[in-house]
């Protein structure tokens, strides 16, 4: 497959190019919590250890900008804001839950304790 640009970033696969939508750190998580429940920003931020709100607050607005979730805000004050999962997002999950089972193989395999 010859590279190609997206956005001016060039790509020479696409695997490269889907992790750059749905890989790194915190964006497979962010969507497999919201993959079956709508969160509000202070619950996503409770429920995933160790997230900085600059970096919860980057990786949303990424995942809305390439269209795997959505952001409502109420405008209530205060402000109610919710995410929840788009088609889009959905299409990711199949292949988070390979990644997270082939994940939990190699801790296995590396003797390391999955609870």
């Amino acid at each position: 497959m010859p590279e190609f640009l997206y956005k001016k970033k060039l790509y020479y696969n696409p695997v490269e190019f889907a992790m750059d939508r749905i890989g790194g750190t915190w964006k497979m998580p962010i969507l497999w919590r919201l993959k079956n429940k709508v969160f509000r920003y202070s619950e996503l931020k409770k429920d995933i250890p160790h997230i900085t709100d600059k970096m919860l607050t980057t990786q949303l607005r990424e995942l809305e900008s390439e269209g795997f979730i959505h952001r409502k805000v109420y405008p209530v004050v205060p402000p109610k804001v919710e995410y929840s999962i788009t088609e889009k997002g959905t299409s990711a999950i199949p292949i988070i839950n390979t990644i997270r089972e082939y994940g939990l193989s190699l801790m296995k395999e590396a003797g390391i304790d999955q609870d």
